[in-house]
């Protein structure tokens, strides 16, 4: 990983880990999904407020490790205003980053360009093996809210 890259992964782990944005239970969501990882304990709820196919809200709560509450929080921010076809499409794409070479990620659809320098920072985990699923925890947890299934588990990532 290019230094400028590591380093911007690093400012971003350490600034979402440590002041988590949509951290709360919305009100009125009508989707939620529980994301859990017994292997290191990460464990989230994810909250969705799905009206007419677009993500009006999304939150979540839990705890984990800082790469994980890092990954949920900017998460919540890429996915908030899409719709349900976006977020899958983010969803594919982002665990595409996060677990396959360049050369082997496949094409999930558009993403517009901020999200999509958003999503490559958080890719930088892909160089830490061990650390994938700390990182795509909350994406499972969301695209299984999408799903109206109410939770992912590990065996899934």
């Amino acid at each position: 990983m290019m230094d400028d890259l590591r380093e911007l992964y690093q400012e971003v782990i350490l600034d979402h880990g440590k002041n988590p944005r949509n951290f709360r239970h919305p009100d009125d969501s009508n989707r939620q999904a529980k994301g859990e990882n017994p292997m290191c304990g990460d464990r989230f709820m994810v909250y969705l407020t799905l009206k007419d196919g677009v993500i009006e809200d999304v939150a979540f709560q839990g705890r984990g490790c800082a790469i994980s509450t890092a990954s949920a929080s900017m998460m919540t921010e890429l996915v908030r205003g899409k719709t349900a076809a976006e977020a899958e499409t983010l969803f594919a794409t982002f665990h595409d980053l996060c677990t396959k070479d360049d050369d082997e990620q496949g094409d999930h659809g558009p993403v517009d360009e901020d999200s999509r320098e958003k999503l490559m920072v958080m890719s930088g985990v892909r160089q830490f093996p061990v650390r994938v699923k700390c990182a795509t925890l909350a994406w499972h947890a969301m695209n299984a809210a999408l799903h109206g299934q109410d939770s992912a588990s590990s065996d899934q990532f």
